[in-house]
């Protein structure tokens, strides 16, 4: 799949500047939208959308098919009559430029609780129609999801596998008996997930009537704390207790001596491959109706994967397992008509890697930051690169621009400087203008950078449990002048939409 020659920005929605605390999909939202346009970007690039779990982290989250309910706009809510402004209060006082979710998520629940309400009270028929459709299309994961998060209050946030024994094993009578006593628990859960998607099913007609597209992501992985582990246990390398015998994770590298312990149960993808790979078909459709290209986080676990034995302290005890390759792309492309994906290609890249990305056409991805860090046949400086990438400054697990030359070696920042023939004391927008220059078809810039700003304004920092996906915009912050500043170098480089 080639893409045309367009760019974009990556931003969360958690990230936009909000009175509530976080980012979500009302009007701010729309107004990023409005800019994006205005600079003739083509893509907003997101992070996962899912419910978030441990860490707060989009990557691992209580569902693979749900939204985040924390991202619904309480304006959008009150425009429809499911909200009144009296219940947004009192209004915390959220701190400055960070979103805090401990503080955030107890009040958001308290307003998203009396919205659910009157839902069912029947405010709107045309809401109450509308509700009974999603109900509908959203069938085949919705009603496990609202289950699982109803049964997880219950037994105290506790881990599934920590539940009752007769729901770990997912007993048909046990079921029944739970759905029936938490009928309204479930039903506000569902709910909380038409909010969502009703809200940003709007905010993308309203990009696209704009000519803006949405880049979503999907992780490889799910976590295990999720409903999609807890329905799907037969998919999954877990013991008779339900727990995981394996897990996932990256091996010992340069940056790490003990390599990451992601912790995620891993697929038993030849039993994925006796019905067709259903399940990941599903999914990937869902996103599909969310966005409009997905970039697949960690690509290269489609050819092998690092697993880990659990309970393992770290990752050194690994073994490197062949994953399903052309085969699960093959059934993808095929059940999809399609394949709108980006590989996301870093990390130990192999000669298979690279022919399974190409074999099926997928866009790879370059980073900038890592171009400086050897010599001229480096594959991340762009008079290496081919058109069919997506070029980055950095992304969500890098550093900002700024942060990252300030700590980089002084060789890297010496070749940085030779190769840009730039002094650096500009470095984010030396980097935007290179990957601008590039032939990469696509380019993406993360707001961070487009502010020229420091490591404080770091999204993630692999491997930290805590204290990550916090960052947010300041009211006001993307000036006019960064918008002009972008749209310029968009008009020069040939990436403007329509052009």
């Amino acid at each position: 799949m080639r893409l045309p020659r367009a760019s974009g920005v990556l931003l969360h929605p958690t990230s936009l500047p909000s009175k509530f605390g976080i980012g979500d999909l009302g009007p701010t939202a729309r107004q990023w939208i409005d800019q994006l346009a205005t600079a003739g970007q083509q893509w907003w690039q997101v992070l996962p959308l899912g419910p978030t779990g441990f860490g707060d982290s989009p990557y691992q989250c209580f569902s693979a098919f749900a939204g985040n309910p924390w991202l619904i706009s309480p304006e959008d809510l009150i425009a429809e009559g499911l909200l009144e402004l009296a219940d947004l209060e009192p209004l915390p006082t959220f701190p400055s430029g960070r979103v805090d979710f401990g503080q955030l998520i107890p009040w958001k629940r308290s307003w998203l609780q009396r919205s659910a309400e009157r839902l069912r009270k029947g405010v709107s028929a045309t809401l109450t129609a509308r509700y009974e459709e999603f109900r509908q299309r959203a069938a085949g994961w919705l009603e496990d999801y609202a289950l699982f998060s109803a049964l997880k209050d219950t037994f105290g946030g506790k881990v599934w596998s920590d539940w009752d024994a007769d729901l770990v094993r997912r007993d048909p009578q046990a079921l029944r008996k739970w759905r029936e006593r938490l009928a309204l628990e479930v039903d506000t859960y569902a709910a909380w997930q038409f909010f969502f998607f009703h809200q940003w099913s709007a905010l993308r007609e309203y990009a696209h009537a704009r000519q803006v597209k949405i880049f979503g992501d999907v992780p490889i992985f799910v976590a295990y704390d999720s409903a999609d582990v807890w329905v799907h246990p037969e998919m999954f390398f877990l013991d008779a207790a339900g727990k995981p015998t394996v897990v996932a994770g990256v091996p010992p590298d340069y940056f790490s001596a003990t390599g990451q312990l992601w912790g995620n149960p891993l697929y038993r993808w030849q039993r994925m491959a006796e019905d067709g790979y259903r399940w990941w078909i599903e999914r990937v459709r869902w996103t599909l109706d969310l966005v409009d290209l997905v970039r697949i986080d960690h690509f290269i676990g489609f050819v092998r994967y690092w697993e880990i034995p659990a309970g393992a302290p770290t990752a050194v005890t690994g073994r490197y397992v062949p994953g399903p390759g052309a085969d699960f792309l093959a059934a993808l492309e095929k059940a999809l008509g399609g394949l709108p994906l980006v590989a996301e290609d870093l990390g130990a890249v192999t000669p298979e890697v690279d022919a399974l990305r190409d074999q099926f056409q997928l866009p790879g991805m370059k980073v900038l930051q890592f171009a400086f860090s050897s010599d001229a046949t480096n594959r991340f400086l762009p008079h290496n690169y081919t058109r069919n990438f997506v070029a980055y400054t950095g992304t969500h697990d890098n550093d900002t621009t700024a942060g990252w030359f300030r700590t980089a070696s002084a060789a890297e920042r010496r070749y940085a400087r030779e190769y840009l023939g730039r002094r650096g004391t500009d470095i984010a927008w030396d980097l935007i203008r290179l990957g601008m220059a590039s032939v990469a078809d696509t380019f993406i810039v993360p707001a961070q950078d487009l502010l020229s700003l420091g490591s404080e304004a770091r999204m993630n920092y692999p491997g930290k449990p805590h204290g990550n996906w916090r960052w947010q915009l300041l009211p006001g912050q993307m000036t006019q002048a960064v918008w002009d500043r972008l749209a310029n170098l968009t008009e020069v480089y040939g990436r403007r939409v329509g052009k």
